[in-house]
């Protein structure tokens, strides 16, 4: 059985490509050594309707990448509009946001139609569909639309909020009925599967038993299936990285003060506003502290065309500005702010050289950063994880310092802990911490998805849990996998 992974942003798994973790950079390792074929967008597109979506094909390890360029008419509405002007916030639970039309809704459902169309191409004897977040939400009962009866999965990488926020979204029950044309949904929390079952029921006046839903395209298994990372991998990157300039540079720097870093995207769910302001108020109660620690924050901007985004751009800097100016000295910054990403590579030795962490979303689904930021570690000499319990890391990580990011006051008394946490404690925390990421990586995470998938279609849906051993067909994902040599 071939396996073919769909999402909108793809990765090509250069060295030095920058990458801020996320789904694309989570999806690199299940190609590169499962042999699948990864189809996005190419980020570029097409004037004129397209009978037949052209694809640029390249290899990617043991797979292969396969990138479309999508139809102008519609890739505004679909992108900008209705995926991250309607579903990103609802999805964050942010209502107040939303900004969308019908003309966004019907562009985003003609995108989903597209995308089905072009992976026809690659459709084979026998083929499962792994469909990877909001911005396909439609693409199954689509496929079905075109006759297709393979194994078809979805993957949410965002939170799902409860269903009186889902219920601002427009045209959300016809949405919403049409994700049931997958065979398996996979949330990365039990809340999350909670939610979105609340929602079926109040809404579509379904039942789910078992986490099994019947609607009239069949049944859908809904289950849970926390991403992890390569955290080998992910060490050996920081524990080569010290030679890099970019971290020799930082390292030689600081002058013997500690750091804290910050890694997202320009986002208004990762919570910087809150954070800058927690590092406000941490210099200001312990002026002490004011050479003691500084930040290092990485905001790389996106969907700068979006209202949303570009204010809060504009926000975040000022407060870094006003913030500095307040704090710093003449030969100290206590805020270094860039608005850029880096390769996995260099992160990895940033993260190293940081002894706090600091991941603090508003809301979100999983944040890879919190993972990352701890596989990066020195085991002898560990840094401390400051975590939002909002975050889906939160319900593995929880020996990190569990912060609530809207209280100000809390996260900058978890900073002031973990700047002063014994060794000893430090490397409790993180050996705890560690051992999870270990036990559940990105690789088993693939496998269990796709043999639940397989066994799903197979059984139509059945309600019995997987034996032990999966499906014949999807050994070779999880022998492909697991026996993969990282470098």
């Amino acid at each position: 059985m071939s396996l073919v992974v769909v999402s909108n942003r793809v990765a090509r798994g250069k060295p030095n490509e920058p990458m801020t973790g996320g789904l694309a950079a989570a999806l690199l390792p299940v190609v590169e050594y499962s042999g699948a074929i990864w189809v996005g967008s190419s980020g570029r597109v097409r004037d004129g309707h397209q009978k037949e979506p052209f694809a640029e094909v390249e290899a990617l390890g043991t797979g292969a990448l396969a990138t479309l360029d999508l139809p102008a008419a519609h890739y505004g509405g679909y992108y900008e509009g209705f995926a991250n002007s309607a579903l990103w916030p609802a999805l964050h639970s942010r209502s107040d946001l939303i900004r969308v039309s019908q003309g966004d809704y019907r562009s985003y459902r003609e995108v989903n139609a597209f995308m089905a169309r072009a992976l026809l191409r690659f459709r084979k004897n026998k083929t499962a569909f792994w469909v990877q977040d909001y911005h396909f939400l439609a693409l199954g009962a689509e496929l079905r639309e075109l006759s297709v009866d393979d194994p078809v999965g979805f993957f949410l990488h965002t939170p799902w909020p409860v269903p009186a926020v889902m219920q601002g979204v427009p045209n959300h029950r016809e949405l919403i009925e049409a994700m049931l044309a997958y065979d398996l949904i996979g949330f990365q929390t039990e809340e999350d599967r909670q939610n979105f079952l609340g929602y079926i029921s109040q809404d579509l006046g379904l039942t789910a038993e078992d986490g099994i839903v019947v609607s009239r395209h069949g049944r859908t298994q809904c289950q849970v299936f926390p991403i992890g990372i390569d955290a080998e991998k992910f060490a050996q990157y920081a524990a080569k990285s010290i030679s890099h300039p970019d971290v020799s540079r930082l390292r030689k720097s600081l002058n013997g003060e500690k750091l804290a870093i910050g890694v997202d995207r320009l986002d208004y769910s990762k919570g910087l506003v809150n954070r800058v302001s927690a590092f406000d108020r941490l210099w200001t109660e312990q002026p002490n502290l004011a050479r003691s620690i500084s930040l290092l924050q990485i905001a790389n901007p996106s969907r700068g065309g979006i209202e949303a985004y570009g204010n809060l751009q504009n926000e975040v800097a000022r407060l870094v500005t006003d913030v500095n100016g307040r704090h710093g000295e003449v030969d100290w910054t206590p805020i270094r702010y860039l608005n850029k990403g880096f390769s996995q590579a260099v992160l990895a030795g940033l993260y190293r050289t940081a002894q706090v962490g600091v991941v603090t979303p508003l809301h979100d689904g999983m944040n890879l950063v919190a993972k990352e930021y701890v596989a990066a570690q020195n085991p002898a000499d560990p840094g401390v994880l400051v975590l939002s319990k909002f975050a889906g890391a939160a319900n593995e990580l929880d020996t990190a310092l569990l912060v609530n990011p809207h209280d100000i006051d809390g996260m900058a008394r978890a900073i002031s802990i973990a700047v002063s946490m014994p060794l000893t404690e430090r490397r409790m925390r993180w050996e705890a911490m560690m051992k999870k990421l270990r036990g559940h990586t990105i690789q088993q995470w693939s496998a269990d998805f796709v043999a639940t998938l397989e066994a799903c279609r197979g059984e139509r849906a059945a309600v019995a849990p997987l034996a032990a051993q999966p499906p014949q067909a999807l050994r070779w994902l999880r022998s492909a996998i697991s026996g993969a040599r990282l470098i």
